[in-house]
């Protein structure tokens, strides 16, 4: 039995990604839950997350969920996902400047305002849609996926790590930002796999796959 916990601090469409995952899996449990003791128990740990970065941290600092997670990256594979993957870095700019749990070196900046393409016309923020993914660096989660897939965005938000080694995915809008990052038993995208159509389902088996070593 390959038990998958989707941590649930109230932000995140989690029963879309707990319903991506079992499409995916044979012989899975897979439970939503903040409980310390179901999280402890589970082989693997998804960490998603959508909304403001002050009401997110603050629900998982509430719940304990920021130890938590230092505790099970030790030992297990971990999956972060859009603001899941930002709430991983040191601090974040939004809502005047929020601390993060820290697990990689770096911080999430906004996108700037008056971004232009290059026909010259503006770019909105949030960035949404669909966006091509360079895999920068090689890891068992691009398995079955081919280089510059595309995958789903809605982020007005993008991380900047202080280690370059960190990351293996880049996309861009307009400027290359970093779209996945790795280090040990974690990784991390800032789009949406459950919305990426067969691309992210294979991103969420690969994850199922995964024995959580990297480098």
């Amino acid at each position: 039995m390959n038990r998958v916990a989707v941590i649930d601090y109230g932000m995140g469409n989690l029963h879309s990604v707990a319903k991506a995952v079992e499409h995916v899996g044979d012989n899975l449990q897979v439970s939503v839950t903040a409980d310390e003791k179901a999280l402890l128990n589970a082989d693997r740990i998804i960490f998603p997350g959508v909304g403001a970065m002050r009401d997110c941290m603050g629900e998982i600092k509430r719940l304990g969920i920021d130890d938590m997670l230092r505790r099970l990256v030790e030992d297990r594979p971990v999956f972060g996902i859009c603001v899941g993957m930002q709430a991983l870095m040191q601090h974040s700019q939004e809502n005047g400047g929020v601390d993060c749990i820290g697990l990689f070196e770096g911080n999430v900046k906004r996108f700037p305002e008056n971004m232009a393409g290059e026909d010259g016309q503006r770019l909105k923020v949030p960035h949404m849609g669909w966006n091509e993914v360079k895999q920068s660096s090689a890891h068992p989660m691009w398995n079955n996926i081919e280089d510059n897939s595309r995958f789903y965005f809605v982020h007005s938000y993008y991380v900047t790590p202080v280690n370059h080694d960190d990351v293996v995915g880049e996309s861009a809008y307009p400027e290359t930002f970093t779209a996945a990052l790795a280090k040990q038993n974690v990784f991390a995208v800032q789009f949406h796999p459950e919305k990426s159509q067969t691309v992210g389902l294979q991103l969420y088996k690969n994850f199922l796959e995964w024995d959580g070593v990297f480098r």
